[in-house]
């Protein structure tokens, strides 16, 4: 009986590990449209502290009714209506010059060189050591993620 007790336990702690890690998986979203009022608090009566241009990434740290707690490429943290974010993904550059390349390989060639804060579209969100974007311009092609926030 009591090692009957001991797996269950066992199978309930590896359930409730598994959901803990899919739980903090990174959600990113990224602006929708309209620019939205980043707020102090779940609430349109918290203090404004930023306005976030259309585009923008940030990442989805906690959602509360209507409203999510996000982090920007800078790391601050504040509240925004969760239906002026769009499911689209985009990311930032954040390195001075990140390059662009044709292929996901170091000496494949160079479409671009894109400067540090530039918005880049995801192509494909699943990341490994390179992600492929495309620039605004049409530009497509692939990024290393160590240079890139938003993945």
């Amino acid at each position: 009986m009591c090692t009957k007790r001991i797996r269950h336990r066992v199978i309930a702690g590896s359930m409730l590990l598994l959901a803990s890690c899919a739980a903090s998986a990174f959600d990113f979203k990224t602006v929708g449209v309209h620019a939205v009022i980043l707020y102090d608090a779940p609430s349109a009566k918290g203090g404004k502290l930023f306005v976030a241009p259309s585009g923008m990434p940030v990442e989805v740290m906690l959602s509360y009714g209507d409203w999510v707690k996000v982090r920007d490429a800078a790391g601050d943290l504040a509240w925004t209506e969760t239906r002026g974010l769009s499911a689209k993904r985009n990311v930032i550059v954040r390195v001075p010059a990140a390059r662009v390349r044709a292929a996901p390989e170091e000496n494949a060639a160079v479409l671009m060189t894109a400067d540090k804060n530039v918005l880049l579209e995801l192509v494909d969100p699943d990341a490994g050591p390179w992600v492929r974007v495309r620039h605004r311009d049409g530009i497509s092609g692939y990024v290393r993620a160590s240079d890139i926030w938003g993945i």
